[in-house]
C-alpha cells in the first residue's frame, strides 16, 4: 500500500512552517496558533478604536480647532486607515508574506501611538487651556499639528496593514481541505468578530473614560502598550503558525488584462471565443496556474483582446511580449471584478452617514446632559449604543427575521447579500432624518435656554435624545457590514479574495473620505455668515447638513436598486452557463 496518503495526512497544502520546512499538521496552525492571532485582533481594534471615536473631543478640546475641521482630521484619519489596506493585501500577497506583514505593521503602528502619547503629555506639544475668563482659544499651531498628524498617520499605516492580513492569517491556521478544520475555519471568523466588537466595546467605555477622567497621556498609553503586548504574543506564537507560499497580488492580473488588451486594441476578435488562449493551449515558455475555467461572456468585450493569440506566418503560436496576452479565464475573471464595481460605488455613501456618529454625534454629545446619576458618560462613549445595537441586530436576524425571509423569499440563506445591503442602505436614510429631527430639537432648546452664547455649557437635555441615530446606523451596519462581506468574498474570483476583501473595506475609506469632501464643500457655500457647521453647534445648522445627508443617501438608494437588479450572482450565471454547455454536449453526442 502506498505511503502517500499517511505523507499528506501530517502535512498541510501549500503551508510551511516558520523555518519553510512543509508544515507539521499536529505541531503548527488549528486553535493554539488562532487565538494569539485573535488576541491581537482585539488590541488592534482596542487601540483604533480607542483612538478615533474621542478624537473629535481632542481636537476641539485640546487642539482648540473648530468642529468643521476636528470632524474633517477624523475622517481622514479612518479613510487613510482603510485604503491602506490595499496596500497592506498587496504587500502580503506579492512580497512579505502575512505573518512578517503583521509583525512589520504592528510594530509601526505602535511607533505611531507612542508618538502620540508623548505628544499628548509635552505641554510644549500643544496649545495651552482656555482661560476662564475668555472665549477666544488660541488654537495648535504648525508645529504641534505636524507631530499630531505625523503620529496619526504612522498609526493609519500600520492599522491598514495589519487589517489587510490579521483575518486572512488567521484563516490559515485551519486546513480547508480537512473537513474537521474546516469547521474550525468557520468557528474562527465568528470568534474574530466577537473579539473585535470586545474590542470595540472595551474602547468606547474604558479607554473613553480614562482618556476623559484620567487624561489623554494614559489612554494613549494604554493603547501603545497593548500594541506592543500584542505584539510580543503574535511573535511568541512563531513556532506554531502556518504560512502560506506568496500567490501573487491579483492587481497584476488585472493591470496585465487591461495592457494586453490596450495593445491589440486594434485587432479583430474571433467570432469563435475558443479561438481566443486558455490554459489548454500550449503557448510560450511561461506556466500558467491552473485556475477553474470561467464561462465565456458577451459583456465588456473589449478585455477579450488581452486573450487574442499572436500567429507568426508560419502558423506556430508565440509570445513576444510579457504583457501582451492574458488566458480566457484571467479575463473573465477580470470582467467579474469590473460587474461589482457599481455595487462598490453604491455602498460608499452609508460609511459617509457612519462617519458622522464619530464626528458630529460626540460633538452634539459635548453640548447635553450627560450624567446618569452621579455618573458622567463620555461623550464617545455614546457610540456604544451603535455597537451594542450592531451585536443585538446579528442575533435578532439569525433568530428571527432569516426564519421568515426563508419562506417569503423561498431563499434558504434567506436575505441574499444584496438585499442585505439594501436594507442597511434604507436604515442609513431613516437615521439622517431620526438626526436631522433631533438637532433640531436640541438646537431649539438650546435657543430658548440660552444656551446659544457659550459653547462650553451644557443643556440640560439628556444625551439619550441621540440614541435614534446610533441605534439606525448600527442597525444599517450590521445589515450592510455583513451583506458587504458575503458580496465580495462569494462574487469574487477564487484568487482575488484578498483584494476583493480589501475593494470592500476601501469602501469605508472612500465613505470617510467623501464626508470630509462634504463638509468641507458645506462650509464654503454656506460660508461664516449662516454656517450649517459651526464652531459652536447651536449658532450653526447642522440639522440641514443631515437632511443634505439624508437626500444624497435616498437618491444613492434608488441607484443601488438599478445596479442591483442588472446585477446577476456568480453562480447562477455559471449554472446557466453549465446547462447551456450540457445541451450542446448532449446535441453534439447525438448528432
Amino acid at each position: 500500500m502506498s505511503t502517500l496518503p499517511t505523507t499528506q495526512g501530517k502535512t498541510v497544502p501549500d503551508a510551511s512552517d516558520y523555518k519553510g520546512r512543509p508544515a507539521d499538521r499536529s505541531t503548527t496552525g488549528g486553535w493554539s496558533a488562532a487565538a494569539m492571532i485573535l488576541g491581537g485582533e482585539v488590541m488592534e481594534r482596542l487601540t483604533t478604536l480607542g483612538i478615533a471615536v474621542n478624537l473629535v473631543t481632542y481636537l476641539t478640546g485640546t487642539m482648540h480647532l473648530g468642529n468643521a475641521a476636528s470632524a474633517n482630521v477624523v475622517t481622514n484619519f479612518l479613510g487613510t486607515s482603510f485604503m491602506l489596506c490595499l496596500l497592506g493585501g498587496f504587500l502580503a500577497d506579492t512580497f512579505l508574506g502575512r505573518y512578517l506583514t503583521i509583525a512589520i505593521f504592528a510594530a509601526v503602528q505602535a511607533i505611531g501611538v507612542t508618538i502620540l502619547t508623548i505628544s499628548t503629555i509635552i505641554p510644549s506639544l500643544h496649545p495651552p487651556k482656555c482661560k476662564e475668563d475668555s472665549k477666544s482659544c488660541i488654537q495648535a499651531d504648525s508645529k504641534q499639528l505636524l507631530v499630531m498628524y505625523l503620529a496619526l498617520y504612522i498609526t493609519a499605516l500600520g492599522t491598514g496593514g495589519l487589517k489587510s492580513s490579521v483575518s486572512g492569517f488567521g484563516s490559515d491556521q485551519f486546513d480547508d481541505s480537512d473537513d474537521q478544520e474546516k469547521k474550525g475555519m468557520i468557528k474562527f471568523f465568528s470568534w474574530f468578530y466577537f473579539f473585535v466588537s470586545i474590542g470595540s466595546l472595551a474602547a468606547v467605555t474604558v479607554l473613553v473614560y480614562i482618556q476623559d477622567n484620567q487624561g489623554r497621556g494614559w489612554g494613549y498609553g494604554i493603547c501603545a502598550v497593548a500594541i506592543v503586548v500584542a505584539l510580543l504574543v503574535f511573535l511568541s506564537g512563531t513556532r506554531k503558525y502556518r504560512i502560506k507560499q506568496l500567490v501573487g497580488s491579483p492587481l497584476t492580473q488585472i493591470a496585465v488584462v487591461f495592457v494586453a488588451a490596450w495593445r491589440k486594441r486594434h485587432m479583430q476578435l474571433p467570432s469563435d471565443s475558443s479561438l481566443l488562449y486558455e490554459e489548454d493551449d500550449i503557448l510560450c515558455e511561461t506556466p500558467k496556474t491552473k485556475k477553474q475555467r470561467m464561462p465565456h461572456s458577451k459583456q465588456f468585450r473589449f478585455l477579450d483582446k488581452a486573450a487574442i493569440k499572436g500567429i507568426e506566418s508560419g502558423g506556430t503560436i508565440t509570445i513576444k511580449e510579457k504583457w501582451y496576452i492574458s488566458t480566457l479565464t484571467d479575463v473573465e475573471e477580470v470582467k467579474m471584478v469590473i460587474r461589482m464595481l457599481p455595487i462598490w460605488a453604491t455602498t460608499i455613501m452609508f460609511w459617509t452617514i457612519h462617519a458622522q456618529m464619530t464626528t458630529f454625534s460626540v460633538s452634539q454629545a459635548t453640548t447635553m446632559d450627560c450624567q446618569i446619576g452621579t455618573f458622567q458618560i463620555p461623550a464617545a462613549s455614546m457610540t456604544v449604543f451603535l455597537i451594542g445595537t450592531i451585536l443585538l441586530t446579528v442575533p435578532f436576524y439569525d433568530r428571527f427575521i432569516r426564519p421568515v425571509a426563508k419562506k417569503v423569499l423561498n431563499n434558504s440563506h434567506g436575505f441574499t447579500p444584496l438585499q442585505r445591503i439594501g436594507v442597511g442602505l434604507v436604515l442609513s436614510v431613516i437615521s439622517m432624518v431620526a438626526a436631522a429631527l433631533i438637532e433640531m430639537k436640541r438646537l431649539k432648546f438650546a435657543r430658548s435656554h440660552g444656551f446659544v452664547d457659550d459653547p462650553t455649557a451644557k443643556m440640560p437635555l439628556s444625551v439619550f435624545w441621540l440614541v435614534p441615530q446610533f441605534f439606525f446606523v448600527g442597525s444599517g451596519e450590521a445589515f450592510m457590514y455583513m451583506g458587504q462581506l458575503d458580496f465580495f468574498l462569494r462574487e469574487c474570483p477564487k484568487g482575488m479574495k484578498t483584494m476583493s476583501t480589501g475593494l470592500f473595506l476601501s469602501t469605508l475609506s472612500i465613505g470617510f473620505f467623501f464626508s470630509s469632501l462634504l463638509v468641507t464643500l458645506v462650509n464654503n457655500v454656506t460660508g461664516p455668515n449662516k454656517p450649517w457647521i459651526a464652531d459652536n453647534l447651536d449658532q450653526g445648522r447642522l440639522y440641514d447638513f443631515y437632511w443634505l445627508l439624508a437626500m444624497l443617501s435616498a437618491i444613492n438608494v434608488v441607484i443601488y436598486l438599478a445596479c442591483a437588479k442588472w446585477y446577476v450572482y456568480k453562480d447562477k450565471r455559471l449554472a446557466e452557463a453549465g446547462i447551456e454547455l450540457e445541451e450542446i454536449e448532449a446535441s453534439t453526442f447525438h448528432a
